[in-house]
């Protein structure tokens, strides 16, 4: 499968790179027995994509070119290089090709070129991540392949394993809820308290300890499934039960908490996410392939150092000067910040950003600080785990040091005194060592490859299609969109969210409304605004483009639940409704909310009632 993917890719026989390091790979991967995990994974990826739901890939696995040869992932981690679509003509060697590899930048970075052979565009591609940071340095550490899949085709994919191992084989990865400490406090307070006895604080305390950690309910890993080889029974390994002792629950779990077993049976990691969600529905509303969008288009890449491409400038935003409210990984406070501070130029820039944005002690007080005070720059900072290894190799560690080191520092364990006296020894500089040690938790770079990707895309839609990625972005990604506070126009908005700024200590929720307000402002500052719901053509959790404009979906009235707002969408499918009456008995809503349909002239002209009198019949 891999060969003929790369063959397809890159013709035969294959570049010397090319087919070097997919040899080195398929031998650890086969070796040691790891092929079936790809194979599993692949045959989820396919389900998905046939689906018409892209899949993104977590965590390193995209460090492994069998991974991408096999359609696990879409991210290539061979050095940056030319190659033909048309002809399979490829170029690794070139002056500029090398150039970007010294220079850290990945393929999509370089200049156009057109092919010498046939005279199509050259496709661009390459990350240059080493196969390393996922199979260990002699090709041996288990694979742990984690997926992103839609959040409306995960339980597909889900139940597909049940599919490709048979029924019985394949169960959801439990989890133990423990006794938290506040809670303990509680428990050993409230005892004494019931009894009438006095305690010291101090006594209180010593007993809260002995229950913090105690199993307090069972539940279920968001996308863990465990899966059972044949012949063997999974009483042998961990009781099964419902969740939470729910008899009716179609799934059944693993008793035991699943890092208890994962190292005596495979678990699948079959996660929901957004992205995959909101690339499909903006692929519907516009009829493009998503795969098309180029990875260098400048006016995507302006959105993160301002707003021109957009049309609109900071004062229209109340003083965003950024275009990437409502991008994935970048519409952040924190990561705008970080943009500000870097001011990104090219797409490798944007993954080194994502890379240091989800680390832990990686950006504050750490790569900002050494930034700041000249010690280094963006593209020599460290920012993902593989930076460590490659760079200590370029300094003259030895390799198999260089991605211990990288291992250890990526876990948050620092530096060894050996370790720190052989970084000296090949000269690695006083503000690199003292970056290391301040590092608590490293992301990998094939992981934040593939976030920046899809961002691309949906950022490429911002600028291109903007009225599909506000209602795809209303849809799915915001969570708090309301429409009595935000479709109702300008002034309205502005109203409500003056209100939040003037509280000094807004909720969680209210903070959230405020971050959605940003992008509903965004959208009404450059043109474009909302249709008044209607009955009979608003979705039930997704919003439409009808002439020109935005219609909100019925689940962003306030109090109206995901399943009233498909009951209200069925039911108005079926027949209009009568009255009010009749349109309380057909959808089972409430009074309350039907007054606020009412007040929000949503009805329309929708009578009380259904009873005809002698009149009307006359």
């Amino acid at each position: 499968m891999c060969y003929e993917t790369a063959v397809s890719m890159y013709g035969d026989p294959l570049p010397e790179t090319v087919r070097e390091r997919l040899d080195k790979e398929l031998n650890s991967i086969i070796k040691n027995g790891y092929a079936v995990m790809y194979i599993i994974a692949q045959k989820l990826v396919d389900k998905s994509n046939e689906d018409g739901y892209l899949v993104g890939s977590r965590g390193s696995v995209g460090s492994s070119l069998a991974a991408t040869m096999s359609r696990i992932t879409e991210v290539n981690p061979l050095p940056p290089h030319y190659r033909c679509g048309k002809c399979r003509y490829s170029d690794f060697t070139s002056e500029e090709v090398v150039q970007a590899h010294l220079d850290g930048r990945c393929g999509c970075d370089m200049p156009d070129r057109i092919c010498p052979v046939c005279g199509e565009k050259l496709i661009k591609d390459g990350f240059d991540i080493p196969f390393e940071t996922f199979l260990g340095f002699k090709g041996d550490k288990e694979p742990d392949i984690d997926l992103n899949f839609s959040g409306d085709e995960q339980g597909v994919a889900q139940a597909y394993t049940e599919e490709i191992f048979g029924k019985g084989q394949t169960f959801k990865a439990g989890t133990i809820g423990t006794v938290a400490e506040k809670t303990a406090y509680g428990y050993a307070m409230h005892y004494f308290e019931d009894r009438g006895v006095t305690k010291r604080r101090c006594e209180i305390e010593r007993l809260a300890q002995g229950c913090v950690g105690v199993r307090r309910t069972t539940g279920q890993h968001p996308g863990g499934v465990i899966v059972l080889p044949k012949g063997m029974d999974i009483n042998w390994f961990t009781p099964v039960q419902h969740p939470a002792n729910d008899v009716d629950s179609p799934f059944v779990t693993t008793h035991f908490d699943y890092h208890s077993i994962d190292t005596n049976l495979l678990k699948l990691d079959i996660l929901g996410h957004d992205d995959p969600t909101i690339i499909r529905m903006l692929e519907d509303l516009t009829g493009t392939d998503p795969h098309l969008v180029p990875l260098d288009d400048k006016d995507v890449l302006s959105l993160f150092t301002g707003t021109e491409a957009l049309g609109v400038t900071p004062q229209d935003l109340d003083g965003v000067d950024l275009g990437t409210l409502g991008i994935p990984e970048f519409g952040t406070n924190f990561v705008m910040g970080m943009l500000r501070d870097t001011k990104p130029k090219t797409f490798s820039e944007l993954i080194r950003i994502s890379g240091l944005s989800h680390g832990t002690n990686v950006w504050l007080d750490n790569a900002q600080y050494f930034i700041q005070n000249g010690y280094c720059r963006l593209g020599t900072a460290i920012c993902t785990r593989d930076d460590i290894m490659l760079n200590l190799i370029n300094w003259g560690v030895l390799p198999e040091h260089s991605f211990k080191i990288m291992e250890a520092v990526r876990k948050g364990k620092g530096l060894t005194p050996d370790q720190e006296a052989e970084m000296r020894e090949h000269e690695v500089p006083d503000w690199y060592i003292e970056s290391c040690k301040r590092i608590k938790y490293m992301f990998p770079k094939a992981h934040a490859a593939a976030y920046v990707m899809n961002a691309f895309r949906i950022a490429y839609y911002k600028i291109n299609y903007p009225l599909a990625y506000y209602a795809a972005m209303f849809s799915i990604r915001a969570k708090t969109f309301n429409y009595e506070k935000m479709a109702q126009g300008r002034e309205k908005l502005e109203y409500y969210a003056d209100l939040i700024r003037k509280n000094a200590e807004p909720s969680d929720k209210e903070q959230d409304e405020y971050d959605d307000m940003k992008l509903v402002r965004e959208m009404y500052a450059r043109g474009y605004s909302f249709m008044k719901l209607d009955l009979y053509k608003a979705g039930a959790t997704r919003c439409k483009i009808i002439d020109g404009r935005i219609m909100p979906s019925l689940s962003s009235v306030s109090g109206l639940g995901e399943t009233q707002a498909r009951a209200i969408e069925e039911e108005a499918a079926k027949a209009p409704f009568l009255s009010k009456d009749d349109f309380r008995e057909r959808t089972k809503v409430s009074k309350t909310l039907i007054d606020l349909l009412s007040d929000l002239g949503v009805l329309g002209d929708i009578p009380e009632s259904n009873q005809i009198s002698l009149f009307d019949l006359a």
